[in-house]
């Protein structure tokens, strides 16, 4: 396993990270849960991410239990805040960050966490409010970096002016071979300021794997099998994209690696990228991954990937799903 630095921070982190939204879905049983854990730890894997919205607090209070069986200084864990956790209970305003981090510490059964993010932007509450929280939490020793999850540049900039570029040390868009879009705007903007990407999906919630097939029924068991599971099916199962995936599938071949570990290896080849999180319902699944770090990609190969992605993929801005537009200020 390789290791990137986090931003302006001292962290170093797996290439490849495991997150925890499958145990949010319902995908993964506890049982799942530990061995995927116990797999990451054994394959090198020291960067947990989770939320505190993932089953409203479930996902956080299983690795709690996990991780609390580890030495605290041999993993790295992030969480985020943002998302509904009660009907009165959401968002990032001063008390709702100050009360959800302290939630979090508790399921997680630790004093602190190494990167707290905010899930979302907040366009209902000023800016200024947001900011002056999150310095509170890294000021009480609580989280000792700070991160975002798909913010707008014109809201990266907001934030940066008015705490400095040291503020935050990750941003957390998603980002693939079908999803290029953060390329446009906020990695430019995010490395500016020294700000390092965490992406999600990285396999387009496992379309990269190549198991699903156009013209065919959606394999039994998998994600898109399942409607708690399935999020962006829509836009993700479509006969150009599937046909596009298998053309891929050659190209991995030639290179003599697996589809995934070329999807992978694909958001790694970028400087901006200090890890992929990658999910996992089988520790098998978390080996496979971690055969990502390391490898590099030609330029043959690269040439070959954009030539059979065609126009498929998501390039320029656009906005992330539940991602926010606009700035308020006091």
């Amino acid at each position: 396993m390789r290791y990137r630095t986090l931003g302006s921070s001292d962290l170093e982190v797996s290439e490849i990270s495991l997150g925890s939204w499958l145990t949010y879905s319902g995908g993964v049983e506890a049982d799942q849960t530990r061995g995927c854990t116990e797999a990451a730890f054994d394959a090198g894997i020291n960067f947990f991410d989770t939320a505190n919205v993932y089953g409203r607090g479930a996902a956080e209070t299983a690795w709690g239990e996990i991780l609390s069986k580890h030495p605290r200084d041999t993993y790295i864990l992030a969480t985020k805040v943002f998302g509904q956790m009660s009907d009165t209970d959401s968002g990032l305003s001063a008390e709702q960050i100050s009360k959800q981090i302290d939630a979090s510490l508790t399921r997680l059964q630790t004093d602190y966490v190494d990167l707290y993010q905010a899930h979302r932007f907040d366009a209902s509450v000023p800016i200024e409010e947001t900011v002056e929280a999150f310095q509170k939490v890294v000021e009480q020793g609580k989280a000792r970096y700070l991160g975002f999850s798909e913010w707008t540049p014109e809201q990266i900039q907001a934030a940066i002016d008015i705490a400095g570029p040291d503020l935050f040390v990750s941003s957390q868009p998603q980002y693939s071979m079908l999803w290029q879009a953060p390329e446009a705007e906020v990695f430019p903007l995010c490395e500016a300021n020294g700000i390092s990407q965490i992406v999600w999906s990285p396999l387009a919630q496992g379309v990269l794997s190549g198991k699903y097939k156009p013209g065919q029924p959606i394999p039994e068991g998998s994600r898109f099998a399942s409607e708690t599971m399935g999020v962006s099916k829509d836009r993700l199962i479509t006969e150009p994209i599937l046909e596009a995936v298998q053309r891929l599938v050659p190209i991995a071949e030639g290179a003599g690696i697996s589809l995934p570990t070329m999807a992978l290896a694909w958001v790694l080849r970028r400087s901006e990228l200090a890890s992929a999180i990658t999910g996992a319902s089988r520790p098998e699944q978390v080996h496979a991954n971690v055969a990502a770090s390391g490898v590099t990609l030609t330029p043959d190969v690269l040439a070959a990937i954009d030539e059979a992605l065609g126009d498929v993929a998501v390039k320029g801005p656009e906005l992330a799903p539940n991602a926010q537009t606009g700035v308020k200020h006091r």
